[in-house]
């Protein structure tokens, strides 16, 4: 096999590897547990199902955490359909599926729905999780599907426009016939 398709094998593996251990379902509205909300100010428009969270809002649901200077909250007929957050960057911090490690991501702002099971982070977004990092303008998170995708955006600096990821490799240690250990 070409050195270069073994180079594209092992990146497409990287990739679902980030893919599939990437954050849980989000927040999960058929938990038992409440998302709690805390912030320097609130505003709650009842009739128009909306509550407003500015200054150092902490937004929880068990271990999964959102941080931001503001934060939207939209709820319909169904309950909460809608999380908006905008922060200097906003924060939000969860668990990986496997207990091993955390997703830590950041951007401008990051939005959750319910509707379209989906985080997206824009604007200065990046994801890290277990020394893994991936960077872009726009990435968004299918929470079902469990697939990542991002964009670059205008070139205003380092790395101008341009999508990045940084991939740890994996190692393994086996014991070789001649009883040495090698790191794959």
């Amino acid at each position: 096999m070409k050195p270069e398709t073994n180079r594209y094998r092992g990146l497409m593996a990287a990739l679902l590897t980030i893919a599939m251990a990437g954050p849980a379902a989000a927040f999960d509205l058929d938990s038992d547990i409440p998302i709690r909300v805390t912030a320097d100010n609130a505003r709650l428009d009842d009739g128009q199902g909306i509550a407003t969270y500015t200054g150092d809002v902490e937004l929880e649901q068990g271990e999964t955490q959102l941080n931001a200077e503001r934060v939207v909250l939209y709820r319909d007929q169904n309950g909460l359909s809608r999380i908006e957050a905008v922060g200097s960057p906003a924060r939000y911090r969860q668990p990986t599926r496997e207990g091993e490690g955390e997703t830590d991501a950041r951007a401008l702002n990051i939005t959750w729905s319910a509707t379209d099971q989906r985080l997206t982070f824009e604007r200065e977004a990046v994801i890290k999780q277990n020394g893994n990092l991936f960077r872009g303008d726009v990435i968004h998170y299918d929470t079902v599907r469990r697939v990542v995708t991002a964009e670059g955006g205008a070139g205003t600096g380092e790395g101008a426009g341009r999508v990045e990821m940084v991939i740890q490799p994996r190692s393994t240690n086996r014991q070789e016939s001649d009883g040495s250990s090698e790191s794959q």
